[in-house]
């Protein structure tokens, strides 16, 4: 009915935001499992024998205060109990700097090598199903880990790559996910919604994992986190639908009709998962190059913080292992927090045309590069003062939650119909630091395990947020690009064989 609001709907709650916070869940799992071993590596290698191993291999053994006093100078200044001694936390491995950096980075080989098929598959078959099933590959690696870790550090390589083949297709699924049920102007909140889980998966994996690592053994981890996702996949399959169109429990038909009249899916559209990809115009495309651009930078430091912040505090803060889980995980309970209260105030904005979706995404990405720059250049000049250091990385790591109503929300606007698609491209370029940064993280402080070292990591990582910065800033636009209503192969031939059809008559 002409007028009629739509906008508040179903019998408790709407489905459109039920299916927002299932997605949410379900990458919180998902990062859950992405980060999981970045903490776990801390209990599961013996750093003992590890350093032992690496000073006997060390071509010139010259014991000077060059290598020796920078790493243990801020311990030497500490009087707090949160700092260690000594490193007494071994676990059974003795796998050095660049072999953990090796296992970290494995997962994300699998991550790149499913993106692209799992955007298309999300696209063209069900995006709730390709969800379901990368949930269920990471519980299967995550509860064969143990036994793989323990046979041979190779085949623990092979289970994070697994979980990786995973983790990728993720990102994509949700993307159509979110495309088929988010009104335009609700895009931002329940978009942040979705992709707030990322952060909240961090704070729980990490404090999980941390207190399981200081409480029982290594492999409860595993076993444990592995258990408990199940539980998710058995809600997702039962509760939510592909789209509105296809839900038939749960939702009111007020919302449904809601939902696809503001997509403008009155009729039909069932042919729409049938549209040709016109790679052409989308590799041309200066919007979707500056968000691949943005994509990439953005992920450099995001996977830098995510991946080594526990080693960091490990090797230059020295906390123990139970408040080095805490502290880890404080930054990205703030990240969940800023993401949803920058979006929604976004999304309130927009509501009132105070700004265009141009200048809320560019606004959401600037939060999400300039405040963690400016953090890092601060962090790399704190020296042994902890709780600067602490309070720079919780600040950066927060605002990095920008990027969620930034420019990961962008490839629906700029193309709704191949969302699945475009994050796939920018995310696979966009991996490529996941499995960078913990070799090079590695390799640099490899028998060298000083705030000099990751001086060096932080600057590289300011380098790019610079570049993102600039490029964003000029190409990011928030406007649907014309290529997005592509004809279909149906259609085309339709359109050629009327003017032959007309010919005759």
């Amino acid at each position: 009915m002409p007028g009629k609001d739509y906008s508040v709907e179903g019998p408790i709650f709407p489905m459109r935001y039920v299916m927002a916070i299932m997605g949410s869940i379900g990458l919180a799992i998902i990062y859950g499992f992405k980060v999981n071993v970045s903490v776990a590596i801390v209990a599961m290698v013996n750093h003992t024998a590890v350093k032992a191993s690496t000073l006997n291999t060390m071509e010139n053994l010259e014991f000077n205060n060059t290598s020796v006093i920078p790493v243990d100078a801020c311990l030497q200044d500490s009087v707090s109990s949160n700092v260690t001694e000594a490193i007494t936390e071994d676990g059974p491995f003795v796998w050095n700097e660049p072999l953990q950096g090796l296992i970290l980075s494995a997962y994300f080989w699998g991550y790149m090598v499913s993106l692209l098929p799992g955007g298309r598959m999300a696209e063209l078959l069900s995006a709730k199903w390709v969800m379901n099933v990368s949930v269920l590959l990471n519980v299967i690696a995550s509860v064969l880990s143990p036994v793989a870790a323990e046979t041979h550090y190779s085949l623990f390589i092979v289970m994070r790559f697994i979980q990786g083949i995973g983790g990728g297709v993720t990102f994509p699924a949700m993307h159509v996910m979110i495309a088929k049920w988010a009104p335009p102007n609700e895009r931002s909140v329940i978009a942040s919604i979705v992709y707030a889980g990322t952060a909240l998966g961090t704070v729980i994996s990490i404090l999980l994992t941390g207190l399981l690592a200081a409480n029982l053994n290594w492999v409860w981890i595993f076993y444990i986190e592995g258990a408990l996702c199940l539980i998710w996949c058995t809600g997702w399959w039962i509760i939510v639908a592909d789209s509105p169109e296809e839900q038939t429990r749960f939702i009111s038909g007020s919302e449904k009709h809601y939902i696809m009249h503001s997509l403008g899916q009155d009729k039909n559209h069932s042919d729409h998962k049938k549209l040709p990809v016109p790679w052409r115009e989308v590799l041309r495309s200066k919007p979707f190059m500056a968000i691949l651009i943005a994509h990439f930078c953005s992920n450099f430091g995001w996977y830098m913080l995510l991946i080594e912040l526990p080693t960091f505090m490990n090797q230059i803060l020295k906390f123990k292992m139970s408040s080095n889980a805490g502290l880890s995980s404080m930054p990205f309970l703030c990240m969940w927090i800023f993401t949803m209260v920058l979006s929604k105030i976004l999304a309130i904005m927009q509501d009132k045309n105070l700004i265009s979706v141009t200048l809320s995404r560019k606004i959401g990405t600037l939060f999400s590069s300039v405040v963690p720059m400016i953090c890092l250049i601060g962090v790399s000049y704190v020296g042994c003062n902890r709780t600067l250091a602490v309070t720079l990385m919780t600040i950066g790591v927060t605002c990095i939650g920008g990027m969620y109503s930034g420019f990961l929300s962008n490839h629906i606007d700029i193309a709704p119909n191949f969302a699945g698609t475009l994050v796939a491209i920018t995310n696979c370029v966009a991996t490529i630091p996941g499995f960078v940064v913990p070799i090079f993280v590695g390799k640099l402080t490899h028998g060298n395990q000083t705030i000099e070292a990751w001086r060096i990591i932080f600057f590289v990582t300011v380098s790019l947020y610079i570049v993102e910065i600039i490029v964003y800033t000029i190409f990011g636009s928030g406007e649907e690009q014309p290529w997005n209503k592509t004809k279909s192969g149906d259609e085309e031939s339709n359109n050629q064989t009327l003017p032959l059809q007309n010919s005759k008559n």
